[in-house]
């Protein structure tokens, strides 16, 4: 109950009685200093503290703080900035201690260290002291998943190859500027009007005849990126383009492989072996049923009865929801040290591996919604079925308040480390939100 007497206190100030989500993050990291040391080593990568100079630069607490209130209100790092000297709630949360306000460079910089691995196990400590306040007992568990789109258009075979031609274009525009002597064509004319009339065009034979055509033209580029790279690089931003270039060859010969494969010849090529963005590579196709084909990675997610995330996971390919049952129970057992009576997911989760596995690590309850065949839920009894099943239906809504509240639909961060970091920075945010939501539950009895 420390952490409920502390926030009823701190609730009295004006400033966080207006603004409860931010009174409860601050009595949580006061009274638990210890969580900035899980981020610390990010954040300042050997960087050591000086007591000289001028102090510009922003401490741990500053750094995971701005990272918080930039999450909590959906902001971007320009907005951010702003709201140092716009927000007195921000600057007294950020504990600028009137101070300059930090630029958008700099919290970017600092921010942006903060790796996926770290955040997970903040989110662990967070719900550990949910639980050790009387939050969460960890009773029930209940898991679905989800897909958060990358940011890219939807890749068709003519989009990549368009893509590819234009960037490798521009880069070799740069690169002729350094390197004296460097002389390329520019294709992008061509291969716009192409990519235009493909896009347009529904006779599969003329289909067929522009492939052709913009794949003669694909050639002719990746031909001119190769030659260029043979070239001696005559300064660092010469040398920065080239590595650029290098990178890029490889990717446009796979793009221009599996174009041909499947335009060309009809050949049915498999996801592991295409490329769905020139810019965010590390995108996966995600088919979930019979719905539209999503661009992006699929994230599971495990809630407790006080609807915290628990478990977050986010995924590289398309596993299917049976595989991730297990390693995310053994997660949730590992971490907390508590294995929940009752756990209720989705058809999709649904095997008998896994129902003889929640036997033997002492799930007494284990209900699936919708089985089929010969498998069947194991409850006490009929009515706790039906109850789990009613309460499990209630993950979606969870997963709803995730992605609208805090807008991952779709991640704009770049990256796949980047990626991760953007989905589990939302879902500590979410977290942050419920625990308000319990304490001004709690509060409200009281009166």
């Amino acid at each position: 109950m420390r952490l409920f007497n502390e926030l009823v206190l701190r609730f009295e100030q004006p400033d966080w009685s207006m603004n409860p989500e931010f009174g409860l993050i601050d009595t949580l990291f006061d009274t638990h200093p210890e969580l900035y040391r899980i981020v610390r080593d990010d954040i300042t990568l050997g960087r050591r503290d000086s007591n000289l100079g001028r102090k510009d630069v922003p401490t741990v607490e500053q750094v995971v703080r701005a990272a918080i209130f930039k999450e909590m209100r959906n902001l971007d790092y320009r907005e951010l900035e702003y709201a140092q000297s716009d927000s007195r709630i921000c600057a007294t949360f950020i504990r600028l201690d009137m101070r300059k306000p930090f630029s958008f460079q700099m919290l970017q910089k600092y921010i942006s260290r903060i790796r996926p691995e770290s955040l997970a196990r903040l989110l662990v400590e967070i719900n550990r002291i949910a639980i050790a306040s009387g939050y969460e007992d960890l009773q029930r568990i209940r898991q679905d998943s989800t897909v958060v789109e990358s940011n890219v258009h939807y890749p068709t075979n003519s989009s990549l190859v368009w893509d590819f031609i234009r960037e490798s274009t521009r880069l070799l525009g740069h690169l002729s500027q350094e390197i004296d002597g460097l002389s390329y064509r520019d294709y992008t004319r061509t291969a716009k009007s192409t990519h235009f009339k493909i896009s347009t065009t529904k006779s599969s034979d003329r289909r067929v005849n522009l492939f052709h055509k913009q794949l003669i033209t694909f050639t002719k580029v990746i031909n001119q990126t190769s030659n260029a790279l043979k070239r001696k690089p005559g300064g660092l931003r010469a040398v920065a383009l080239l590595r650029e270039l290098d990178a890029l060859l490889p990717l446009m010969e796979q793009v221009y492989g599996m174009t041909y494969r499947r335009e060309i010849e009809g050949e049915a090529v498999p996801n592991d072996e295409k490329v769905f963005s020139i810019y965010e590579r590390h995108t996966d196709i995600i088919v979930k049923g019979g719905r539209e084909a999503q661009f992006g990675h699929k994230v599971n997610l495990a809630t407790g009865g006080s609807n915290l995330i628990l478990d977050c996971e986010v995924l590289r390919g398309n596993p299917a929801d049976s595989t991730l049952y297990q390693p995310t129970l053994e997660r949730v057992i590992g971490s907390y040290g508590i294995t929940p009576r009752d756990s209720a997911s989705d058809g999709g989760y649904a095997s008998a591996a896994n129902l003889a596995y929640s036997q033997t690590n002492g799930i007494v309850n284990v209900v699936f919604n919708k089985v089929v065949g010969s498998l069947r839920s194991i409850a006490s009894s009929t009515n706790m079925e039906t109850r789990l099943k009613r309460w499990r239906s209630g993950i979606e809504a969870n997963i709803s308040n995730l992605k609208r509240g805090f807008n991952i639909f779709r991640c704009c961060w770049k990256g796949w480390e980047h990626f991760q970091a953007k989905v589990l920075w939302s879902v500590l945010g979410y977290n942050f939100r419920v625990l308000t939501a319990l304490t001004l539950g709690l509060l409200a009895d009281l009166v």
